[in-house]
């Protein structure tokens, strides 16, 4: 039986994610002109939850995994990757280190959900790690270059972004999984730590002014990464895989760096060093193996004719 394509609505669903997934690099470096990585974290999550925790029902689901999604892709996905932007990681290559999460995620899937890696993924891993290597060697310290602090602040937000991902795998085999309810209750969690970190590491001195001086572009910032980057566009892309299989999904994924790489470039002035594009090529290239290597095994098997 043939799988459905993509309808022309949910073909404009999965455009739509991947633009906003790919300024939303350029949008957080621009709310860290303002705000300090953990002041900008706990605001983002407060506009993702709190104007919808009294409409929104609960998650049918233990506490655990919405404790542990909010504590993983909140507190620790976007408390690295605010950390490593402003700590010296360009918005450009932040796009792409950040895709390393789906090799992450299947290091991980193997140990804790019993998941075997295909052969092909194992060259895409091997492939994206040689491109990871080549951008990491072409940090620098000068103006507009990548620091290796932020470099290793960004894989480490990659890392937990996979444990989010794993939490939420485990969350749609526990219950009634409805993406737009969990984000919103997951949301509340790391609310309190990202102020008590902000407290513990600005003053609260420096915290209370930087409240007081929100302006526009700081506040169109934080309701960009919430409303639009973490709320709809998490919907948008769960209610595909839903409707979708991933095979035929995920390969929009691609497409987000490019989309960042662009941005960075047009609004930020970022021009990666040759190394780093060669390094960038590598991932996008290690990614495309990853993802296009069953579709090629199926293709080949299909055009294998019976008792050959």
């Amino acid at each position: 039986m043939t799988a459905p394509a993509l309808s022309r609505g949910d073909l404009l669903r999965a455009l739509a994610v991947v633009v906003i997934w790919g300024l939303n690099f350029v949008v957080m470096k621009w709310g860290l002109q303002g705000l300090s990585p953990m002041l900008l974290g706990a605001l983002r999550f407060m506009a993702a939850s709190l104007p919808f925790v009294l409409w929104v029902p609960r998650p049918a689901l233990p506490w655990r995994y919405v404790v542990g999604y909010g504590l993983a892709q909140g507190l620790g996905q976007f408390g690295f990757l605010f950390l490593g932007l402003q700590w010296g990681m360009t918005a450009g290559m932040a796009s792409v280190v950040m895709q390393t999460q789906a090799f992450f995620t299947l290091l991980l899937a193997a140990p804790l959900l019993g998941e075997r890696a295909q052969p092909w993924q194992w060259w895409g891993l091997t492939l994206a790690l040689g491109g990871l290597m080549t951008i990491g060697l072409a940090h620098g310290e000068g103006p507009g270059q990548m620091t290796l602090a932020g470099f290793v602040l960004t894989l480490c937000a990659a890392f937990m972004w996979a444990v989010s991902n794993l939490v939420a795998r485990r969350a749609a085999q526990a219950g009634a999984y409805a993406p737009f309810p969990f984000i919103v209750w997951s949301s509340l969690v790391p609310i309190v730590p990202f102020f008590a970190l902000a407290l513990a590491t600005d003053g609260a001195p420096a915290v209370a002014a930087q409240l007081r001086g929100l302006n526009g572009a700081s506040v169109l910032a934080v309701l960009y990464l919430a409303l639009l980057a973490t709320l709809l566009a998490y919907t948008l892309w769960t209610q595909l895989l839903q409707r979708h299989a991933a095979a035929r999904v995920t390969p929009f994924s691609l497409l987000v760096p490019v989309v960042g790489l662009w941005a960075a470039w047009a609004f930020l002035g970022e021009a990666p060093a040759p190394l780093q594009w060669a390094g960038a090529v590598a991932v996008l290239g290690g990614l495309v193996v990853n993802q296009a290597g069953g579709w090629l095994r199926r293709r080949r098997r299909a055009f294998v004719p019976p008792g050959a």
